[in-house]
C-alpha cells in the first residue's frame, strides 16, 4: 500500500464493483464517509473493500465509540476527521487506540498556521479543503497561495475542486510537505459513483 508521495485519495467511496475499478487504477488511498448528512455517506458495508489500496474512514464529530466500532468492520488505515475534533482528541485515536489520523481543515481566510498550528504532532496528516457548511465535498477549489506561508510540520493532503482539468495546474504546484491530492465530487457520475475513465485520463496527465 502507498508508495512514495504524491498520493492519490478518491473520496466518498459507496459501491463494491466502482470501488475495486478505482482501485485497479493505482489510487493509494480510498475513502468512506461515515457523515449523515452527506450525499455520500456509506448506508451498508461495500461488496467489495480495497485490499491494495489503503481505507480510509471520514467522519464529522462522531463520538470516539463510533469510529472505533466503524474500524472493527472496515479496518481503517487511517481515520479522518472534519469536524471540530480537538487536538486531545486526535492524540487519543493515535496514542491510546492506534490510529493513524488525518485532520481536516476548511481553508479561507484565516491563516492556515492559525487553524491547524495546535494539532502538529497529534496528526499523522492534515487535509486542507475549501471552507464550506457542508464539511467538504463543494467541488470549489480555495486559493493555493495561502499555503505558501504553512510553517507546520505535518504532511498535508490537498483538496476542495480538484477535477479532471486540474492535472496541469497541480504538476506545478510544490510545497515541501505536500502528501498527495484527494480527488472527490468533481469526478463523479452521481453522488458515491466515480468515473474511472475520467480520473484514468486525469492520473495519466498528473504524472506526465
Amino acid at each position: 500500500m502507498m508508495g512514495g508521495y504524491p498520493w492519490i485519495k478518491v473520496c466518498g467511496m459507496t459501491d463494491g464493483e466502482n470501488i475495486r475499478e478505482v482501485e485497479a487504477l493505482g489510487a493509494d488511498l480510498l475513502g468512506f464517509i461515515f457523515y449523515p448528512r452527506s450525499p455520500r455517506c456509506v448506508r451498508e458495508v461495500p461488496a467489495y473493500l480495497p485490499v491494495r489500496a489503503g481505507r480510509v474512514g471520514v467522519f464529522v464529530n462522531a463520538p470516539r465509540e463510533e469510529i472505533l466500532r466503524r474500524h472493527e468492520t472496515f479496518r481503517f488505515d487511517f481515520v479522518q476527521l472534519h469536524g471540530d475534533e480537538s487536538p486531545a482528541f486526535c492524540a487519543q485515536l493515535r496514542e491510546r487506540d492506534g490510529l493513524r489520523v488525518i485532520k481536516a481543515f476548511g481553508i479561507g481566510a484565516d491563516p492556515v498556521d492559525r487553524l491547524a498550528g495546535d494539532y502538529d504532532g497529534s496528526c499523522d496528516l492534515f487535509l486542507f479543503d475549501t471552507r464550506t457548511s457542508a464539511r467538504g465535498g463543494s467541488g470549489r477549489q480555495f486559493d493555493w497561495s495561502v499555503l505558501e506561508d504553512y510553517s507546520g510540520k505535518t504532511r498535508f493532503l490537498l483538496s476542495g475542486g480538484l477535477g479532471p482539468d486540474s492535472a496541469e495546474s497541480l504538476r506545478g504546484f510544490s510545497a515541501p510537505l505536500l502528501a498527495g491530492f484527494d480527488l472527490n465530487s468533481r469526478f463523479e457520475t452521481a453522488p458515491g459513483l466515480k468515473d474511472a475513465s475520467l480520473l484514468a485520463a486525469f492520473l495519466k496527465q498528473l504524472q506526465r
